[in-house]
C-alpha cells in the first residue's frame, strides 16, 4: 500500500540547537523490502524521466480562462508560468496549474491563463525545442494546485547493474504489499538547500521568501518530518499496518477515517481500499489528527528535535 499523508502535528519541546543535514536526507532512509536489488543511473537525459500530467475533469468550454497543454524539457513549471504572464502581458499570478513538474525532464501538464476577452496572443510565438503549446479550450475556473488525478511516469534507467532475479522477486512483493512512500530528494533541493533554509527561516535567521520560495521551504521542512515518521515505522515493521488512533485514507479519495480498532479494518487494507498515513504539520484543525497509539508514536519521533529549534 502506499503512504499519504496528514496532519495537522505540532512539536511541543524544541531543541535548544539547529540540526545539520547531511547532502541528502533520503539517502539512509531504512527500506521495506531489503533494499534496491539494481542501481541505474536515472535522468541522465530528460528524454530518460517523462511526465504526463492527468487533470481527471472535462474542460467547461466556456468561461474566463484558457486552458493550454505544455509540453517543455529542460525548465521547470514557474519558468513556464512566468513565461506565458509575460508573453500575454499579465500578473504572474493570472497563470494557474495544478502541480509542478520535473525541470530535468520531458514533462506535459496544463496552465490556465485569466483571458476573459478573446484568444490572447499567438502562443506559438513562444514555441522552440525546449517548449510546445497546445491550446486545449476554455474554462470557468483557473487551476489550483493539487486539483488533478495524478500524472502518468514513464522512466528509463540507465548503466543497470544488480541481481535482475531478485528485482523481479522485489517487484511482485511491491505490487502485493505496496512501498513506503517517502519525499525524495528532489523536495529537499540540491544538498539538502531547501530543508536548511527552511530550518534558517524557522530560527527567524532568513528573512522572508516570495510566496513561490516560501511554499517550496514550508513543503520541505514537512516532508523532512513526514519522512522521519515514517522511516520509524519502516524499523519497526508496522508501516503497512493500521495503528489504533491512526487517520486512514480512502484510495482514490483521500477522505481520512479515524481508526478505532485496526483488526476490524484488516480486509480493506489488505485489498488496497485504506492507506495508513503520516504527519504533515500544519494548522489545526485542517485535517484530522490521530490520537492513542498512532498519535504517541508520533510525538515520540517529532519531539526531539524539531526544525524551530
Amino acid at each position: 500500500m502506499r503512504w499519504y499523508c496528514c496532519g495537522p502535528w505540532m512539536t511541543e519541546n524544541p531543541a535548544p540547537a539547529p540540526l545539520h543535514f547531511p547532502e541528502d536526507v533520503v539517502a539512509e532512509l531504512p527500506h521495506a523490502h531489503g533494499g534496491p536489488p539494481l542501481r541505474g543511473r536515472l535522468k541522465a537525459h530528460p528524454e530518460d524521466f517523462e511526465v504526463v500530467e492527468r487533470l481527471g475533469y472535462a474542460l467547461d468550454g466556456e468561461g474566463e480562462h484558457l486552458l493550454l497543454e505544455v509540453r517543455k524539457r529542460g525548465l521547470d513549471t514557474l519558468e513556464v508560468a512566468r513565461r506565458l504572464a509575460a508573453h500575454a502581458g499579465l500578473h504572474p499570478r493570472a497563470v494557474g496549474f495544478a502541480g509542478l513538474k520535473d525541470r530535468h525532464a520531458l514533462t506535459t501538464q496544463c496552465f490556465s491563463v485569466h483571458l476573459p476577452q478573446g484568444a490572447g496572443p499567438e502562443w506559438r510565438a513562444l514555441e522552440d525545442e525546449t517548449l510546445q503549446i497546445r491550446v486545449l479550450g476554455r474554462h470557468r475556473r483557473k487551476l489550483r494546485r493539487g486539483r488533478l488525478a495524478g500524472n502518468a511516469f514513464r522512466l528509463r534507467l540507465r548503466e543497470v547493474a544488480g541481481d535482475r532475479r531478485r528485482a523481479e522477486a522485489v517487484l511482485e512483493r511491491l505490487a502485493a504489499e505496496g512501498f513506503p512512500n517517502y519525499f525524495g530528494p528532489q523536495r529537499f533541493g540540491r544538498g539538502s538547500s531547501n530543508l536548511i533554509r527552511a530550518q534558517s527561516l524557522l530560527l527567524g535567521r532568513l528573512r522572508r521568501p516570495g510566496p513561490e520560495q516560501l511554499r517550496m521551504l514550508i513543503s520541505a521542512a514537512r516532508s523532512w518530518l513526514f519522512n522521519r515518521v515514517l522511516a520509524e515505522r519502516v524499523r519497526r515493521g508496522d508501516w503497512n499496518r493500521l495503528l489504533p488512533g491512526e487517520v486512514a485514507l480512502l484510495a482514490g479519495e483521500g477522505r481520512p477515517l479515524p481508526v478505532r480498532r485496526p483488526e476490524d479494518l484488516e480486509a480493506r487494507l489488505a485489498a488496497g481500499e485504506l492507506h495508513p498515513s503520516g504527519p504533515l504539520p500544519g494548522r489545526p484543525g485542517h485535517c484530522l489528527a490521530p490520537d492513542g497509539e498512532a498519535a504517541a508514536l508520533e510525538r515520540t519521533v517529532l519531539q526531539h528535535p524539531p526544525l524551530d529549534a
